[in-house]
């Protein structure tokens, strides 16, 4: 049966500024990102008003927010108590990572031979905005400047459908392992492989890219999704 989250249950989330009109955008993009983390548990029920509270926002573009993620599939919703996360397999989670070893590695290592430099350093200030995250143990940052990241890097292959495809595997996925990770400070190595990445592919050492993408995607099913 489905509980209801506790105070102490609800993830540490980031308080959100800015113009109204943008709040539930930034909500949504925050509350995947909590959910890819595994900062928000399945069966867990969290209300609008308690995640408000935790944005520092009003309930309402939180309860949208929640809404486009019930769209998603990413959450239910429970009648007057809130949402409820779904839960994940590890089938699916092996499928998803699966797909985007397939996708992913040939299309960064081809970005190797054809990607321009200015391009590419233009990813740079996100690929360090992931270790400063990591280093501060906030994992909706580093979930956010990783999302912005990779999509980002894929984007420069010029094939939009194929960004589509990676964002909803990347939405669907669940890393529960990244807690532990802060915990023993262990989550560092992962992030400054972003930067390692970006060197390799100006480089232009298509083995170092596809090593490195190998043992990158390899930590969606290893290290961060761990959860002994």
């Amino acid at each position: 049966m489905a509980q209801e989250a506790s105070e102490t249950d609800m993830p540490a989330l980031p308080r959100l500024d800015g113009r109204r009109s943008s709040y539930r955008e930034r909500v949504a993009d925050a509350l995947r990102a909590a959910l890819t983390a595994g900062e928000l548990r399945p069966g867990q029920v969290y209300s609008a008003p308690s995640l408000a509270a935790r944005f520092g926002v009003s309930a309402t573009p939180v309860r949208e927010a929640m809404l486009d993620l019930a769209k998603e599939g990413l959450v239910d919703t429970v009648p007057n108590k809130g949402f409820r996360v779904t839960a994940v397999t590890d089938r699916q989670l092996d499928e998803y990572t699966h797909i985007r070893a397939l996708v992913e590695i040939p299309t960064v290592v081809e970005l190797a031979r054809t990607a321009d430099r200015v391009s590419l350093e233009a990813l740079r200030p996100a690929a360090r905005e992931i270790v400063t995250a990591a280093a501060a143990g906030d994992l909706v940052a580093y979930m956010e400047a990783d999302t912005r990241f990779h999509l980002g890097l894929l984007a420069l292959a010029g094939n939009a459908h194929l960004v589509e495809v990676v964002a909803d595997l990347r939405k669907r996925s669940r890393l529960y392992g990244l807690t532990a990770l802060v915990e023993a400070g262990r989550l560092l190595p992962s992030a400054q492989e972003h930067l390692d990445l970006l060197d390799a592919l100006l480089a232009r050492d298509e083995k170092a890219v596809h090593e490195l993408m190998t043992r990158h995607l390899g930590h969606v099913r290893g290290l961060w999704a761990s959860t002994g």
